[in-house]
Formats: structure tokens, C-alpha cells, sequence
């Protein structure tokens, strides 16, 4: 009997709802990224520690929380009860209220919320639900790692911060201005702009700022179009600063930086565009399937995590996954993880990198421009960790 309770799961087919934008301005991201889960599920669908198959279901939700909640309303409908989620917190922060809504009416029948990429610290501090587990790094973690960086970079003086207007935008600017001014205090702040989520089509006015500040650094948690199109206004204007970002891997940008901006773009993510192992012969797999880049890499810890907690718990029931998947340590990509049981904020390695031209030690070539982001420095999990104030409420 134990035997066979051991593999209760094995060869199940787990259906995970993918909820994210496919239509308007960041609609090639979502759709980067679901072709990423759909071939990660492939890979993981060959061999994974619970014996499962993962099956993903797609819902647009335009980038809006209103659309987020009627997606969660439809999968539960559909029997569907794991779901992710990464483009925007206002999506993510109305997500895990559903979620949780759901499970406290409905027990025995909960649902699990993976967010891969909404990264405010908010969602695994003040708003952290037991129901929620965050694979990206957050705001502040990264803003660690970046300001560690900044520390030592002494032609960096007059830092112009630009974001766009929702709680992540708000939150880099916060980070900033104070890491910023605990590690180097002598660093001018010379501009704090936001502006509209998924909005602009012109940010030559918003370079036009920059350059009268007498900026020789532009930090953004940019992403999407709105980082492609602040990008490509700052190279018509011949704005030759250091570019600070969180997402400039992400669809269309890497394009839109070309060779101009060699040495000049920096990027703080949990991976780089050569990650040895395993990962990077998937990405080199993706690249020949579908010419396009695998660069959300949380989809790869999403289904380890998921596959490691079920193999634990025996089982696929989402009560008993989530119970596993607190405290749950486990090899991924970048070495290895812990899914911090507090807040339920995966802890892992950062790296800070630059854009380059590939060559023989970074071959791969992004958006096939000959470019890639290449590591400057690797910080270790506990270097970039950052303290929570999450209460969970545990069920």
C-alpha cells in the first residue's frame, strides 16, 4: 500500500492556469512567457521528481486586476487549481485576494497562486497570503544587489530615476533613494519621474528632462514597451548615460539596444543570458524552436518547486503541495534555493550584467543581435536577501 501511495500522483496530469497579458502593448511578453511555461512543462513532462505531466491554461487578462479575478473565476470553474501570474502587482495583488477568497469558502478544494514575476515587496510583506509563493526576487532584493554594485562604481554621481506609475514603479524609487543613501550618500538623486503603465509611446519629452539634469545614470524598473521605447528615445537623443534596469532581457528591448548601447545597459535579474547546465541547453532548445528567447527562467523554478513539493507531499492536492512547498530547499538554475517558510519569498542568487557583444565565453546571441547580458558580479541568496514583515496566517 505505502508503495503505491508513494506514487499516488504519478503520471497525473496537472492543469496550471497561466493568467497574463496576450493582447496590447505588453502582449509580446505574455506571450514569450507562455511559450515559455508550455515548453518547460514539455521538459519537465519527460522526467520530474512526483512522476507528474503539466498541462498550462492560458487566459488574457489584458494586464488588468478586474480581468485577473474573472480569469481565477474561470479556472476554478474549469477544475483548475494551480495558477501563475508575473506581468504587473496590481494583477498579482488582485489574484491572491481571489485566491484566498476562494479557499477560506471552499476547503478542500484550495487553490495555489505561483507568482513568477510581480516582484512588489508589499505581496510578501504587508499583503503576504499563506496561498501565494513568489519565485522572482522582489524590488528590494534586487535594489540590494544593484546599490552593492553601485557602491563600488565610482563615475556614477547624478542617478535621474524614471518608473512607471504603479506600486513597482513607486517601489524602485523608494528602494533606490534609500540604499542609495545608506551605501553612497555623495550620490545626487537629480530626477524621480513616473509615468503611465503601458501608455507611452513617446518618451523623448522624459529624455529631454534627463539630459537637462546632467544625469550620468538613468534607473528604471522599466519593462515591456515601456523600457523598448525609453531605450530607443535615449539613443535618437544621443543620451550616452549609464542605463540601470531590472527587465532589459525582456521581448523587444535587447533589439532596441543594439550596438550602441555596449557596456552602457546594466540589468539585476536572477540569471544572465549564459547560464551553464542543464538551463542553457534549453535555452539554446527554445532559441532553435520558436527564434525567440528564454529569458523568464522562474518558469523553470515554478514547475521545480512544484514537482519537488508534490514528490514530498505524495500527492497533488494543492493544501498539502503548499504545506511541502514552505521551507522547501531545492537545486534550480541558479544553484540552490529556499523557499523562505516566513513570507514564502524564494531566497536565490543575483547577479549584476551588462550588455556586450557576445564572444567566445558568452556565445549566445540575444534576439540574435550578437549581444548578450554578461555577469559583472554574482551575489550570493543571503547577500541579497532582504528582512520581511509578512504575519502569515496559516490555515
Amino acid at each position: 500500500m505505502s508503495a503505491f501511495a508513494a506514487h499516488a500522483q504519478k503520471g497525473e496530469t496537472v492543469k496550471i492556469g497561466w493568467i497574463d497579458p496576450l493582447t496590447g502593448l505588453m502582449a509580446p511578453v505574455g506571450q514569450n512567457q507562455i511559450k515559455s511555461f508550455q515548453f518547460v512543462a514539455e521538459h519537465f513532462n519527460k522526467s520530474n521528481p512526483a512522476g507528474v505531466k503539466f498541462e498550462m491554461v492560458p487566459i488574457d487578462n489584458k494586464l488588468s486586476p478586474q480581468e485577473s479575478t474573472n480569469a481565477v473565476k474561470s479556472l476554478i470553474d474549469q477544475g483548475v487549481r494551480y495558477v501563475v501570474q508575473g506581468n504587473g502587482s496590481g494583477a498579482a495583488l488582485a489574484i491572491m485576494d481571489a485566491v484566498a477568497k476562494h479557499n477560506e469558502r471552499n476547503p478542500g478544494k484550495e487553490m495555489v497562486y505561483l507568482n513568477y514575476a510581480a516582484v512588489d515587496p508589499d505581496l510578501t510583506n504587508s499583503k503576504c497570503s499563506y496561498w501565494h509563493f513568489r519565485l522572482d526576487a522582489d524590488t528590494s532584493m534586487k535594489m540590494e544587489a544593484m546599490t552593492s554594485w553601485m557602491k563600488d562604481e565610482k563615475d556614477i554621481h547624478k542617478v535621474y530615476i524614471i518608473g512607471q506609475n504603479y506600486s513597482h514603479g513607486h517601489q524602485v524609487s523608494r528602494y533606490a533613494k534609500e540604499m542609495i543613501a545608506r551605501k553612497r550618500p555623495d550620490i545626487q538623486i537629480v530626477g524621480d519621474d513616473l509615468h503611465p503603465l503601458a501608455q507611452v509611446r513617446d518618451f523623448a519629452p522624459y529624455i529631454a528632462k534627463i539630459k537637462a539634469s546632467g544625469a550620468d545614470t538613468v534607473l528604471t524598473g522599466n519593462w515591456g514597451s515601456d523600457l523598448t521605447l525609453l531605450i530607443k528615445a535615449a539613443n535618437d537623443a544621443g543620451l550616452n548615460v549609464k542605463f540601470l534596469t531590472y527587465y532589459a532581457s525582456v521581448t523587444g528591448t535587447p533589439t532596441a539596444l543594439g550596438a550602441g548601447a555596449e557596456g552602457r545597459v546594466y540589468m539585476v535579474a536572477y540569471a544572465h543570458s549564459n547560464m551553464p547546465g542543464e538551463v542553457g541547453k534549453l535555452a539554446n532548445e527554445f532559441k532553435a524552436k520558436f527564434n525567440d528567447d528564454y529569458y523568464t527562467l522562474a518558469t523553470y523554478s515554478t514547475l521545480a518547486l512544484l514537482s519537488n513539493a508534490m514528490a514530498q507531499a505524495k500527492t497533488t492536492d494543492p493544501a498539502k503541495v503548499a504545506a511541502a512547498m514552505e521551507g522547501l530547499k531545492f537545486k534550480s538554475f541558479n544553484g540552490d534555493v529556499e523557499m523562505r517558510k516566513s513570507d514564502h519569498q524564494l531566497q536565490q542568487a543575483l547577479f549584476m550584467t551588462v550588455w556586450k557583444k557576445a564572444d567566445a565565453k558568452h556565445p549566445y546571441s540575444v534576439e540574435n543581435t550578437g549581444y548578450n547580458f554578461q555577469p559583472v558580479k554574482a551575489y550570493d541568496a543571503y547577500v541579497a536577501s532582504t528582512p520581511t514583515s509578512c504575519q502569515m496566517k496559516r490555515p
